[in-house]
């Protein structure tokens, strides 16, 4: 059994954050432990209030985990302060974790924001260099490259940017863009071909923790043994198909949220 980390927000909607990434990590087989970084008072409506949690209280989850359990993998996601980015990356350089999956999340579904600017900067400074992969979504990766994204042939600029800023690999998320089909692709400093995994689009409100569950599949995956491309192929079938079976579901009044135990309810 796999041991992934994940290190994120708490949504008490249940669709996304930390509640996701440990449903996500027991549906692939893993062993999830969770530290976390955030309390957010949140439905499929939006974010009402968020209360985070000091780089102390943080720290001390890590070293728990690590010191014990360890891990195969971590996968970051909400963080929240300049304090806490600081503090996570610091304690990943000493304990060295051989997989990190950062979700740089930046603003909610509904279009909360939940990270400040300057907590924004320290994750493109002090976490994206040690991440095996980032997994932005279009708005995020406009936010943190400056770079307009208008259809996926602005994609390439956008990964030579983000390879400026130290990023070893990014799974650039499509889902924001317009048209029938939507692509997600994965672009590495160690391969020279580019990945494209395309999809269908499905026509549903319910998109709530779709890149909570995306890149807490990846970290199984990588973990696992596969090889990025294939572990990326694979993670974003995975949402894909999690997002199949809750199309018509009719959870909250909002943006509900996808089905990581797809395979358990059919």
């Amino acid at each position: 059994m796999k041991r992934i980390l994940t290190i994120a927000g708490s949504d008490s909607g249940g669709g996304a954050g930390i509640q996701t990434d440990i449903k996500t990590i027991s549906a692939l087989g893993g062993y999830a432990s969770s530290v976390l970084t955030a309390v957010t008072a949140q439905n499929t409506r939006g974010v009402t209030d968020v209360e985070f949690l000091s780089p102390d209280i943080v720290e001390k989850q890590l070293r728990a985990v690590l010191d014990d359990i360890g891990t195969d993998a971590v996968k970051i996601g909400m963080l929240g302060t300049r304090e806490v980015v600081e503090r996570v990356a610091k304690l990943l350089e000493a304990y060295r974790p051989p997989i990190i999956v950062l979700d740089p999340v930046l603003v909610a579904t509904s279009g909360d924001v939940l990270t400040a600017g300057s907590a924004t900067e320290a994750i493109v400074h002090r976490l994206m260099p040690l991440a095996t992969v980032v997994t932005p979504n279009i708005p995020e990766a406009q936010r943190l490259t400056g770079l307009s994204i208008a259809s996926p042939d602005d994609y390439e600029a956008v990964w030579e940017r983000f390879r400026a800023m130290g990023a070893q690999a990014v799974l650039l998320k499509g889902g924001h863009l317009t048209g029938d089909r939507l692509t997600d692709t994965l672009f590495s400093t160690g391969d020279p071909t580019a990945h494209a995994y395309t999809h269908d689009r499905i026509e549903t409100r319910n998109t709530h923790g779709t890149g909570c569950t995306l890149s807490s599949a990846l970290a199984v995956y990588l973990a696992m043994g596969l090889p990025l491309a294939e572990a990326a192929e694979e993670a974003t079938d995975f949402i894909h198909d999690a997002i199949v079976a809750a199309r018509d579901r009719s959870i909250g009044s909002g943006h509900g949220p996808v089905d990581p135990f797809f395979a358990f309810n059919r």
